[in-house]
């Protein structure tokens, strides 16, 4: 996996997450201090940002987790 980007709602859980996952710190895509929890857009908002970035590139292997109210989540792994 070349970049991690996760629901942007709460960076103390998304830090435990990548640390659970054993994800690199320079792998995780991270604005929320930038925008804050922006509901189902947070994690198109921080894709569209990466590639902006220059932070995906041809090729890349993006894996995207969202989260939602209840029980509400969904996941997907992209070949850019």
């Amino acid at each position: 996996m070349t970049l991690f980007i996760p629901h942007q709602a709460n960076l103390r859980i998304i830090k435990a997450l990548a640390k659970r996952l054993q994800v690199p710190r320079d792998r995780v895509f991270l604005n929320l201090e930038k925008y804050g929890n922006v509901s189902a857009a947070t994690t198109v908002i921080a894709l569209d940002e990466a590639r902006r970035a220059g932070r995906i590139h041809p090729g890349d292997i993006i894996e995207l987790v969202a989260f939602g109210g209840g029980l509400t989540w969904a996941a997907a792994v992209i070949q850019w």
